[in-house]
């Protein structure tokens, strides 16, 4: 066998060698926001709405189930994640409830850049998962401002603050009450921008 041959086999056979030893990639289970869809009402608003994508840390614009355990330490779910980031799963939260509601004729979002009269702006400050007396219980903290599309006026500001405790341990079950905690958000934030907008509205 020539030198080069022997080259050639030697290094073929390190490459599957350490191809061997390579950590596999880990698979990640995908979870979407459960949501319950809220009762329907007649069209009664005539002004058009636009929901953002809320501003957050770098650690909730993730796709990790973020989870704070017993001290000060911040971590993640293991081998699961959410179908899309924290900010935009409760964007895209907050305006099914308002098409489900129905009040509003028009919503779209920032993805779109359609026109609209009003914004609905935030702040995403709690998006995870904390444990109480060894119960893991779902915090979602939303700093809510309205804004004027055109002159960019805050016309009202609210705290949101839902939590959540989880049946068990287990993340199909912290999930379950991320899903309960998104939807009381989603109704306080609904009836909250109706009538901040309305009163906006009048002359």
């Amino acid at each position: 066998m020539s030198r080069f041959r022997l080259f050639a086999t030697l290094l073929l056979l390190g490459s599957l060698a350490a191809c061997s030893v390579l950590p596999k990639s880990q698979v990640l289970s995908t979870y979407r926001l459960p949501a319950t869809n809220l009762p329907r009402h007649e069209a009664s608003v005539d002004w058009a709405l636009r929901v953002n994508t809320p501003y957050s840390s770098q650690l909730l614009d993730s796709t990790r189930i973020a989870v704070l355990p017993p001290g000060d330490q911040i971590s993640v779910y293991q081998g699961v994640r959410w179908s899309d980031r924290a900010p935009l799963l409760l964007r895209d939260r907050l305006i099914d409830a308002f098409l489900d509601d129905g009040r509003l004729k028009a919503v779209s979002s920032d993805s779109a850049r359609l026109q609209a009269d009003l914004e609905l702006n935030g702040d995403l400050r709690a998006f995870n998962s904390e444990y109480q007396n060894g119960q893991p219980v779902t915090r979602i903290l939303f700093e809510a401002r309205l804004v004027q599309s055109g002159t960019r006026r805050i016309l009202a500001s609210h705290r949101f603050s839902v939590s959540q405790t989880a049946n068990d341990t287990s993340v199909p079950a912290v999930v379950d009450a991320f899903g309960q905690a998104s939807d009381q958000l989603a109704r306080e934030v609904l009836e909250w921008t109706l009538e901040q907008g309305q009163a906006a509205q009048r002359p």
